[in-house]
């Protein structure tokens, strides 16, 4: 029986206006860098340039501090927070309204299929303010010690995999929590979050609680080394993680970086096969492998390795690579040149190494970046593409005997950020879960997001929380009554 075939649906690109140019956002206006640098962002699906960006350097982080300090000082800690939660309604709707328009910027500049953009990254944004608005005058019963106050200027900056999403993360529990905010999106996908501060001036946020620098590393050193800066929060790297550690170590600013993964899905031999496959294709060809918490590492107990390994690769097979405008595309482009090579040179080591690669059959887009869907057999515990986070849609399959060696092998790794457990029992998967090193751990399902549950790991990725309840702590202090 032939295979269904689709028709091409390309959402339309007339909906999204892109200027042509943009400044920095700071004091509640666009305004052009002190120096007059700027640089081009791109649409990695096509390498069309799709605007000039600002680029800012010292003197403009020291600005944009300057205002968010202002407005921290003679307004939004002032202002009742019942009133504070009325903005972040406002914004959570005004979202809401633009939702299509925002899925298309978001595509264009990030690469993603726009049925990702649509479904995922632009509700779960809106739905974060929802949820923090719900706190801004509730803080005193978060049980985050008496009277809890906020940290001051955050320092905040995002990578690129999802920009709107991670400034939804950033933005909405520092406003919540009564801090002022410069935000710092990634060199290669500055749209949205640029299109965002035309939300924050729709809802009438005051001047300076939330500015918006764009930049490279050294926009984003500039910020992390302000010393008007009460606290950074970044999502990205590891490495880059653990210089912004070493930055403010002998400062008293406080932090929260959320890092890199390498995530273990097990499957065991109870495990509801066919409903396994669709959680394994997610976990880590969702947003082409461009995700800290992606399933990379497939671990399959022997016995039912064959049968997952079959299912896999036919379900693979009907993976529909292209045009991330397409509603019907399920992996887009990567997000970059330089990203693109990253994920070239560490699965080029697992051929180097003696894994078996193996990739459906796919006629690939002779412009822009891509890359397959790719799977590896024959892998081992000390392989590099079994150890390092490639943040790209290759999958190391591993094996194991028992349980016990499951989840020995996928404690084996550096990172602590998150883990999938398969089987139809439910001793089984709390079993598991009690063993497992990971901050989030997923029964029967992978990459689920919620705002109302905190998200984060622990050894090399990260510190803290972010969502629910627990990530509003990291921006608050509290006072707690000495005793005498």
């Amino acid at each position: 029986m032939s295979s269904f075939e689709y028709a091409n649906a390309p959402e339309s690109k007339a909906i999204a206006n892109i200027a042509t140019s943009y400044g920095l956002f700071i004091g509640g206006k666009f305004v052009e860098p002190k120096k007059g640098k700027s640089f081009n962002t791109i649409n990695p699906a096509t390498e069309e340039i799709l605007s000039k960006v600002g680029y800012a350097d010292k003197l403009d982080i020291d600005l944009a501090v300057k205002s968010a300090r202002t407005a921290f000082t003679k307004v939004w800690s002032k202002m009742p927070a019942k009133e504070r939660g009325k903005y972040l309604y406002r914004i959570a709707r005004i979202l809401q309204e633009r939702a299509r328009e925002f899925a298309v910027v978001e595509t264009l500049d990030n690469g993603k299929p726009i049925r990702e953009s649509r479904d995922t990254d632009i509700p779960l944004a809106a739905a974060h303010f929802f949820f923090h608005a719900g706190w801004a005058d509730k803080l005193d019963y978060a049980g985050l010690g008496s009277k809890p106050k906020p940290v001051g200027v955050v320092g905040q900056i995002i990578p690129w995999n999802f920009p709107l999403l991670m400034l939804a993360w950033k933005i909405a529990p520092a406003l919540a929590a009564g801090n002022t905010v410069v935000l710092k999106p990634a060199e290669t996908t500055p749209l949205t979050a640029l299109l965002f501060a035309q939300v924050c001036q729709q809802a009438g946020l005051p001047d300076g609680v939330v500015n918006i620098v764009t930049g490279d590393g050294i926009t984003g050193a500039a910020l992390v080394n302000h010393s008007d800066i009460n606290k950074i929060a970044f999502t990205g790297s590891t490495e880059v993680g653990k210089a912004i550690a070493r930055s403010i170590s002998n400062t008293k600013k406080s932090a929260t970086l959320e890092l890199g993964g390498k995530a273990a899905n097990l499957v065991f031999d109870d495990a509801a096969i066919d409903e396994a496959i669709e959680g394994i294709v997610n976990g880590i060809f969702f947003n082409q492998g461009h995700v800290c918490c992606a399933g990379s590492r497939l671990l399959v107990q022997e016995n039912v390795a064959d049968e997952v390994l079959e299912k896999l690769k036919k379900r693979m097979s009907l993976i529909r690579v292209g045009d991330p405008m397409d509603k019907n595309t399920d992996l887009g482009a990567i997000n970059s040149a330089e990203q693109l090579k990253r994920i070239q040179d560490i699965s080029n080591t697992g051929d180097a190494e003696g894994a078996s690669r193996w990739s459906p059959d796919c006629k690939l887009p002779s412009k822009g970046f891509w890359y397959p869907p790719t799977i590896f057999t024959g892998v081992s515990q000390s392989h590099r593409i079994a150890r390092d986070e490639i943040f790209g849609p290759v999958l190391s399959v591993l094996t194991f005997r028992t349980p016990a060696e499951g989840i020995e092998k996928a404690n084996n790794t550096m990172y602590g950020l998150s883990a999938g457990v398969w089987s139809d029992k439910g001793s089984k998967i709390l079993w598991a879960a009690k063993q497992l090193k990971a901050g989030v751990i997923w029964s029967n399902t992978f990459n689920k997001f919620d705002p109302a549950s905190p998200f984060g790991g622990y050894k090399e990725s990260g510190w803290g929380r972010e969502g629910g309840r627990h990530g509003l702590a990291g921006y608050l202090t509290s006072q707690v009554k000495e005793s005498k």
